[in-house]
């Protein structure tokens, strides 16, 4: 089992339905700090790490001013809205079709903690993971590939281990990508097929449900 594939996956968005809920609470919480950012600009930067939201929405000068402010408030807005969140079709269903094939599976989230801890219990995930991680053990955030490499050391398997990363942005893409993963794309995130494929990857469903029954088309066979 130690030499079969691991499968890194996102939770935000991927195996839970947050994406949309995350983008208000950015909006909500900018506003907070004096700052207005359209939701559909926010919407394309979910799938980011926070720590980089602010300054993509607007510079450095914005992250020193607000940064650390902003990314509190929105872990309150996000914790209002925890019970809107529910888990994607068939996300349980890939997690147990996963395990079933004998792969290590570790959730690699760059979410509060707190955050992580409610959506494995929506996902009834603690007995599937082998690991999961939350923003305490990064740096940097998508789509920096940090988070990634941290999966992989979390089952103390080296960065170049065979491993397939299941994410719903083109930051997931992104970081799979300067991790050395290839990358099956979800489009949940909202991105279109064509921006996923150009981000590179390398298969397309709708939900973790359609990944679970065409598992045979992946690496993760």
């Amino acid at each position: 089992m130690t030499d079969s594939t691991i499968a890194v996956l996102d939770i935000d968005g991927t195996l839970i339905d947050s994406n949309y809920q995350n983008a208000l609470a950015w909006y909500r919480a900018l506003r907070s700090v004096g700052e207005t950012c359209p939701v559909w600009r926010l919407h394309r930067l979910i799938g980011m790490g926070g720590d980089q939201v602010v300054s993509a929405v607007g510079g450095e000068d914005l992250e020193r001013r607000v940064g650390d402010r902003a990314r509190e408030q929105q872990g309150k807005e996000v914790d209002a809205l925890l019970d809107e969140m529910a888990p994607l079709p068939g996300a349980r269903d890939l997690l147990t079709a996963i395990k079933e094939r004998g792969h290590r599976l570790v959730l690699a989230s760059s979410a509060k903690k707190r955050h992580v801890d409610v959506f494995l219990d929506k996902l009834d995930a603690r007995g599937l993971a082998d690991a999961w991680t939350t923003v305490d053990d990064v740096e940097a955030s998508k789509p920096a590939p940090d988070l990634l490499q941290v999966a992989l050391k979390k089952l103390g398997a080296p960065s170049d281990a065979a491993s397939v990363m299941v994410g719903d942005s083109v930051w997931d893409i992104e970081a799979a990508k300067k991790a050395g993963m290839p990358a099956i794309a979800l489009r949940s995130g909202g991105f279109g097929t064509d921006e996923l494929r150009k981000a590179g990857a390398i298969a397309i469903y709708d939900t973790p449900g359609d990944v679970a029954k065409a598992l045979d088309d992946t690496p993760l066979a």
